[in-house]
């Protein structure tokens, strides 16, 4: 990438001047405006003040940057012709100054405000490579979303976790590391499995922190979910070219997934509002993932039990309770907050 593609409009930060910042939150954004300045705000009501902040916007039209122009957010630009989720994260992570990068979706925002304390904690033991936090909806996602966030980040963290599974929506990363070995760039998503690959293959382990805790607000049109499963197969069937993804996958894992939801639904009495729901996202889902794939071969068990198969079914669902107070946002008014 030229450095004409490449643009720095701030370049403060949210720590005293001269000194090191604890960490680097790297943000990828495309029109986020509705959300980029709550996680800009829970950023600076946590607990480390010592940090940096690097938006990388890929040619919003909206009022995504100057709202993060609000903040001290050093904005650095990236042409969406060239855009991938991997080359938008090496941007990001090449122009921060500290050896513990943080990566944020913009459309996500902590609980509380000890999520980036929490995220770093277990780069304590030098052979964690990297770790991802815990990721939950809003009273608006979707009911099928909900339970997918809930297989995919439980309540009970895991110091080495014993697969390459993570999400870089909530996560972090060794600097030192990604110089060794950048995320790919070509891939159209998944290049945060790609990379935790990598790393374990050299010895390396990732960590899973369930008290690092966003919101993640996922307002998909069903084309959206889609498209978006589609891209995650197309960039899984190039990470393992052998496995395969058939109609029989595609039919068992939607009716199983289907009928997990509903009996989730009824025990939560919650079925009457989410039954359409559930039926169109995981048609979207699991369509999406059957299209995405070309290649015939076995799909790996591991795989299919991580990124498909439902929850376990239990008749209630027991959250974590903390003694940290979370985040107030009911105040929050566009403006820095004071302090």
């Amino acid at each position: 990438m030229s450095v004409a593609e490449e643009r720095t409009a701030t370049t403060i930060t949210n720590r005293p001047r001269g000194s090191a910042p604890r960490c680097s939150v790297v943000i990828r954004a495309y029109n986020e405006e509705q959300h980029i300045d709550r996680l800009l705000a829970g950023i600076l009501r946590q607990s480390i003040d010592a940090v940096e902040i690097l938006l990388v916007d890929s040619g919003s039209t909206d009022s995504t940057v100057s709202i993060a122009r609000r903040y001290p957010v050093n904005v650095l630009s990236i042409d969406p012709a060239d855009f991938t989720f991997g080359r938008s994260l090496n941007l990001g992570i090449r122009h921060a100054s500290a050896q513990q990068v943080i990566f944020a979706s913009a459309h996500v925002y902590p609980v509380y405000p000890d999520w980036l304390e929490r995220l770093l904690e277990p780069f304590a033991d030098p052979q964690v490579a990297l770790v991802y936090g815990k990721q939950r909806g809003n009273h608006s996602t979707r009911f099928s979303e909900q339970q997918q966030f809930a297989k995919l980040y439980p309540e009970t963290s895991a110091v080495s976790q014993e697969h390459a599974f993570c999400n870089n929506a909530n996560a972090a990363v060794r600097r030192d590391l990604w110089l060794q070995r950048p995320f790919d760039e070509e891939l159209p998503g998944l290049e945060d499995l790609e990379w935790a690959l990598w790393a374990r293959s050299e010895g390396y382990q990732l960590a899973y922190k369930a008290e690092a805790e966003v919101i993640h607000v996922h307002d998909e049109t069903p084309r959206q979910v889609y498209n978006r499963y589609r891209r995650e197969a197309i960039a899984l069937k190039r990470l393992r070219p052998h496995e395969d993804f058939g109609l029989a996958d595609f039919i068992r894992l939607y009716a199983s997934n289907v009928v997990s939801d509903a009996r989730h639904a009824l025990q939560q009495r919650r079925f009457a509002q989410a039954w359409a729901s559930l039926l169109w996202y995981r048609l979207m889902q699991f369509w999406g993932t059957y299209r995405g794939f070309a290649h015939r071969g076995p799909l790996s068990r591991e795989l299919k039990r991580t990124f498909y198969y439902p929850r376990g079914f239990r008749p209630s669902q027991v959250e974590s309770v903390r003694s940290v107070e979370p985040i107030d946002y009911g105040s929050i008014t566009g403006e820095i907050p004071e302090g």
